[in-house]
């Protein structure tokens, strides 16, 4: 085998991980948006609630009794 042959298959072996690589890293990149469109979700769900029932929200950790 020559030299070019060995260093073609070895070009197409780099090729082929880093395809196989942008495929995981692209369903990541899609997995944190989605997480982070349900965080954002529940944060904003959080943030109405204060914004109704801030009085009673904060009344329910004061402490009593020294506890």
């Amino acid at each position: 085998m020559s030299a070019q042959e060995h260093a073609a298959k070895r070009g197409e072996r780099v090729e082929e991980a880093q395809t196989e690589q942008a495929a995981p890293a692209a369903e990541a990149t899609a997995e944190a948006e989605a997480r982070d469109a349900d965080v954002d979700a529940l944060l904003d769900e959080i943030d109405d609630v204060l914004e109704t029932n801030a009085e009673e929200f904060v009344a329910a950790f004061v402490q009593k009794g020294g506890q």
